[in-house]
């Protein structure tokens, strides 16, 4: 009966033994009486019968991305300074075999290679170096910890330096300095700015001053062409009054010829009549310079024998009387 139980304990414990389960995220290296059978011995997420007392898992490997954070460590600058440096890196497992058989210690082997690898890179420069140029020397970190960590199943994703440093005397003297350029970039953009509103404001007043020379240029010559268009409309006015004035005189002329003509006037009346508007005519604005005609003297001829006529009618008149 004894036997029996142990026989059924020895069967339970064996099943359990046999079922395995891989999480997600993970895989288990198996070996069979210690010899890793190759893809056979990986197991990946899930249930997996193992045959009992023969396979035996090896290690379980995680997959997922990791970080890796070392101790603050002391390094020396180019110049001699001591910097304190932490380090993070960020890793993930592409190879659990090679993670498993590659190297005993994979994760210290990375931790001293990052390290010395970083005082090589820490001791090429000087400490205002090493704080501006992080970018750099994480570059070069992940370079030089990429190729290395190739052949053990691991890839480094990233590698960040969390802080840098300087011991306190340099520091201090690093922010004066700091403090001293800040005040120079400071000073240097306040004569610049007030060079560059000098500059503005007296381009400000060039051209205010160009805007109102052209504009008293332009009212000028616009003045200039009102006085000359009033000038030629003016005279032009003048003309026209001056012609309509001369066309009004002449019709009155020939109005007072149509007339004498159609009347049949005695030729001493008209005499009288010409040296009546002899004046007149004299005192035309149109008329510059006054001639006299030689009708002038038959006219004056004529009223003068008509006066005489005149004369004789009346004499002979009182004589009957």
């Amino acid at each position: 009966m004894i036997f029996i139980i142990v026989t059924l304990l020895i069967i339970v414990f064996a099943v359990l033994k046999a079922v395995v389960q891989v999480e997600q995220g993970e895989v288990a290296i198996v070996e069979r009486f210690g010899v890793f059978r190759g893809a056979k011995g990986t197991l990946m997420p899930g249930l997996h019968i193992l045959v009992p007392f023969a396979d035996t898992i090896r290690q379980r490997v995680d997959t997922r991305e990791q970080t890796l954070a070392f101790l603050p460590q002391t390094m020396i600058t180019a110049e001699n300074a001591s910097v304190s440096i932490d380090i993070v890196i960020y890793y993930q497992v592409v190879d659990p075999v090679l993670v498993t058989y590659g190297h005993a210690q994979p994760l210290i082997a990375i931790e001293k290679l990052a390290s010395t690898t970083m005082r090589n890179i820490i001791g090429s420069m000087t400490v205002e170096e090493a704080l501006t140029g992080r970018d750099a020397i994480n570059a070069e970190l992940s370079g030089a910890l990429e190729q290395a960590t190739g052949k053990w199943g691991i890839r480094v994703r990233r590698v960040e330096i969390s802080s840098i440093d300087p011991p306190a005397d340099l520091r201090a003297s690093m922010e004066k300095e700091m403090k001293a350029e800040r005040d120079r970039r400071a000073r240097v953009k306040e004569a610049e700015g007030i060079k560059q509103a000098d500059i503005l404001t007296a381009e400000g007043e060039k051209q205010a001053k160009i805007l109102q020379a052209e504009a008293d240029k332009e009212a000028a010559i616009l003045q200039a062409q009102a006085d000359k268009e009033a000038s030629i409309l003016r005279a032009n006015g003048e003309a026209e009054s001056a012609k309509i004035k001369a066309e009004g005189e002449s019709s009155a002329i020939l109005q007072v010829f149509d007339a004498i003509h159609k009347g049949n006037v005695d030729p001493k009346v008209l005499s009288y009549e010409y040296i009546k508007t002899l004046p007149q005519i004299a005192d035309s604005q149109s008329s510059k310079l006054w001639i006299v005609p030689t009708e002038l003297t038959s006219a004056l001829d004529a009223v003068k024998s008509g006066l005489a006529g005149f004369a004789d009618d009346n004499n002979s008149r009182f004589s009957n009387a």
